[in-house]
């Protein structure tokens, strides 16, 4: 019996990044074998065992066969004959076939450290289209690894691209379309992950809703971009940036998706768009299982980010009405991620990244200046009921109103 680390372990130690978990492999040995010396079987599909110490996972070589659609049609032969060529064989990348033995002599059949040295990500046999999850994965690999200068091989993309035309993509859940989705938020490029997908023709497949938006012009005054799905995933971009909150991020990456609605003889003037976005977002989130708490972000910031960018020419009472229709009141913390996607909606633009958003600011105040409103001494005149929703309201306004005359006194 013979023990490898395999995976990203040794693909992280070659690329001098922290490893975060440890997959062993081991060949030669049975189930039996293993539950003799303490193992603790997890696997149904294939034998995968917990180290009886260090409960890390300890999976015996195996092969697999293709035998239905979906990236869960394979057949898995776990055996003590099977390689360690063997089991390496049936991976994505060249990068993740390497695995290390208990001496740490390193072992690489597919040369994945040569194409670590040339930062590409190339698939390891063409037994790669046989998964339509390799998609996903090589797209958020690409992500993820984008500040190393990592690149997709020019064939692997090829081969991305004939998964995608072949309606395999149509044979993962939701819910693990959300899971890479989810795993490209949290990190610095998500950006380049929609990108891939879109080069390999994915995201038409996974997203309609963001590839609708690519050609779809906007002013060039404001966007000197012009293309509305080009400055998505600026904005993403610049999301990423900006914050690591990933209900933000997901906000930036649909807050414009209303546009690909606009009629063409209004183009390149987008009315209502973020009104119109609406119900696309929520047929988005329910079809892929979003979170709640990333749909209803995602809602108030297409619906409110235009008037938020006039923030200084809104009305008291539209201020107030915005405060109410987001429930700011009872979650205060929306107002903040809010103004951070509108500030990196101003941001994605080209030649914007690095303006000023004082809206942002000012929102605040505002927002400071209502919840200052004594709520008690409403209550201790004598009003009662929807008479204190009411008054509660008038003094919230009055509040703002002030606000706003200190501000313009001041200027003068």
């Amino acid at each position: 019996m013979k023990i490898y680390l395999v995976g990203g372990a040794v693909r992280d130690s070659l690329l001098n990044l922290p490893i975060k978990d440890k997959d062993y492999m081991v060949v030669g040995a049975t189930p039996e074998q293993m539950l003799q010396l303490g193992y603790r079987q997890v696997g149904k599909d294939f034998p995968v065992f917990l180290h009886p110490t260090t409960q890390q996972e300890y999976a015996l070589a195996r092969t697999e066969r293709k035998v239905g659609l979906g990236y869960g049609g394979f057949s898995c032969y776990a055996s003590p004959d099977v390689t360690l060529e063997q089991d390496l064989l049936r991976r994505d990348l060249t990068i993740n076939a390497i695995a290390q033995d208990e001496d740490g002599n390193l072992h690489d059949p597919f040369n994945g450290i040569e194409d670590i040295k040339a930062r590409l990500l190339r698939h390891v046999s063409e037994a790669f289209v046989e998964d339509p999850l390799r998609v996903l994965r090589v797209a958020r690999f690409a992500a993820r690894f984008h500040h190393l200068g990592f690149q997709v091989a020019p064939s692997t993309l090829q081969l991305m691209q004939q998964i995608s035309q072949s309606g395999e993509l149509n044979a993962l859940t939701p819910e693990r379309v959300w899971q890479e989705i989810d795993k490209t938020l949290s990190g610095p490029n998500p950006e380049v992950f929609f990108e891939v997908l879109r080069q390999c023709g994915a995201l038409n497949v996974l997203l309609p809703e963001l590839e609708a938006l690519f050609g779809v012009p906007q002013p060039e005054k404001w966007h000197p971009e012009i293309d509305t799905g080009v400055h998505t995933l600026m904005v993403l971009a610049q999301a990423a940036i900006l914050t690591q909150d990933k209900a933000v991020r997901f906000a930036a990456l649909v807050h414009d998706l209303g546009k690909a609605l606009s009629p063409k003889e209004n183009l390149p003037k987008h009315y209502g768009h973020g009104q119109k976005g609406l119900p696309i977002i929520k047929d988005l989130c329910a079809r892929l299982r979003v979170p709640n708490e990333f749909r209803d972000l995602a809602l108030i910031v297409s619906d409110q980010h235009q008037n938020v960018h006039q923030a200084f020419e809104l009305r008291a009472e539209t201020i107030i009405k915005i405060f109410d229709k987001a429930d700011f009141w009872r979650k205060p913390e929306r107002l903040k991620q809010l103004v951070q996607a509108c500030i990196v909606d101003m941001r994605g633009r080209t030649g914007f990244e690095h303006r000023d958003y004082p809206q942002g600011e000012y929102l605040s105040q505002c927002f400071a200046a209502a919840t200052n409103v004594n709520i008690n001494a409403i209550i201790k005149a004598g009003f009662q009921g929807e008479e204190i929703k009411q008054i509660l309201h008038m003094h919230r306004i009055d509040a703002v109103n002030q606000l706003k005359r200190d501000k313009q006194n001041a200027v003068e």
